[in-house]
């Protein structure tokens, strides 16, 4: 039986907002096994003032010190798990600081978590899920070429792909909106299958990812079920040929947003979540349909627009519709109305997550949102570079598990 990955809990208050339990189950299912760094009065007061970060809570002083301890090899561990609560600037400070610290000083895999009194417990899980797989499979994570014949299905909230690949080339796609899960996996499985010519008899291994990827990875026999935050990565830089070197990773989904700062086509540091689906790609679904125009239609229109005299509230969804209509009402037109919108949710994703992770070029967004030009334009600005959009970049997380799932073939 495989050992546990062993994660090192740095945290302040989890046992207070009653959240300790849900960690913990979280890592077990899987293989995860939490610990607390051992570590002395004598090393919070050294490590605290060696620190250099001035915080008046106890709790967030031992932190520091378990966080030196692991950095400085006087605690090991396999990976390292960071939480805080959301409403404690204090608290938020602390947290990016030591994940960056770890990251910076180390090779432990860190991630952080902000949490309310009850979690989200899919986003937790993903979030565990991630952690253990860079500790356990690194060598995996590191391949640069898919081989033989291997399918990879990304089953999400908004809309399911299935990606077709032989010896290092896409010769199949399937897209549809996710309806029945199963159902709309099994047509773009099809789908994907007829484009490639090919028979699900000739495939040697498969992948699944994204939110339906357990009921249908189970379905269909999968060699691989993983979550999106390791799949999207290294599906985003493998299409962007950037698998050498920094890049950061940003996919607006249809529920949530991922960004992701990879080293070496292996995610360091990550965030996902958002504080509300105003801030993600069903907002933008929502603005398209106000205006009139098909969603692949909100892009060039966003183009032609200017919405710096719209205002506009994403922070949450109902009060970003509101605004829409008082915006139009005001006699905005649909493309400033267009333009703010983009912006907006640009905006909102780098304020709630880009302040958390090391932001480095190149900058590659990747999932449907990526293909809305206008989106991508607001992104820019707002990082003052250019955004790589890579060919197939709506495929991601069907790439990433197709490539990754090469692992598994068996030899002949």
């Amino acid at each position: 039986m495989t050992p546990p990955v062993r994660i090192a809990q740095i945290s302040c208050g989890p046992d207070y907002a009653g959240v300790q339990a849900e960690i913990n189950a979280a890592a077990h299912e899987v293989n995860g096994e939490i610990f607390f760094p051992d570590i002395t009065l004598k090393d919070i007061r050294r490590d605290f003032d060696a620190f250099g970060l001035d915080v008046k809570s106890p709790d967030l002083k031992l932190a520091i010190a378990r966080a030196m301890a692991l950095v400085e090899g006087r605690v090991e561990a396999d990976a390292v798990f960071i939480a805080t609560c959301f409403r404690c600037a204090e608290a938020a400070i602390v947290r990016n600081e030591l994940r960056r610290y770890i990251n910076e000083n180390s090779k432990l895999p860190v991630v952080s978590y902000s949490f309310t009194e009850r979690t989200t417990a899919g986003t937790l899980l993903t979030r565990m899920e991630a952690l253990t797989t860079i500790a356990r499979r690194r060598a995996l994570l590191a391949r640069e070429t898919q081989s033989g014949i291997t399918l990879g299905i990304d089953s999400g909230s908004a809309t399911t792909k299935a990606i077709v690949m032989k010896d290092d080339k896409i010769i199949g796609t399937g897209w549809q909106p996710t309806t029945e899960v199963m159902k709309s996996a099994q047509d773009v499985i099809d789908h994907a299958l007829s484009e490639a010519g090919i028979t699900l008899k000739e495939v040697q291994a498969i992948g699944t990812t994204g939110y339906g990827r357990f009921l249908v990875g189970k379905e269909i026999k999968a060699d691989l079920i993983q979550e999106e935050l390791t799949v999207n990565s290294k599906g985003a830089v493998y299409l962007a040929d950037k698998q050498h070197g920094p890049a950061t990773v940003i996919d607006i989904g249809g529920m949530d947003n991922k960004a992701i700062a990879v080293m070496d086509g292996i995610p360091g540091t990550f965030t996902m979540g958002g504080i509300c689906a105003g801030a993600s790609g069903r907002f933008l679904e929502m603005t398209a349909k106000r205006l009139g125009v098909d969603i692949t239609e909100l892009g060039p229109l966003a183009m032609k627009g200017f919405g710096g005299t719209v205002p506009m509230n994403s922070y949450c969804i109902v009060f970003g519709t509101q605004s829409l209509v008082n915006a139009l009402a005001a006699g905005s037109t649909r493309e400033d109305v267009a333009a703010a919108a983009c912006h907006s949710v640009a905006e909102q994703v780098f304020e709630q997550q880009l302040q958390e992770v090391d932001i480095k070029e190149p900058v590659i967004m990747v999932g449907g949102t990526s293909l809305i030009e206008g989106l991508v334009h607001a992104m820019g600005e707002l990082l003052q570079t250019k955004i790589v959009v890579p060919h197939h970049s709506q495929y991601i997380g069907s790439v990433g598990s197709a490539l990754l799932a090469s692992g598994f073939i068996k030899d002949e």
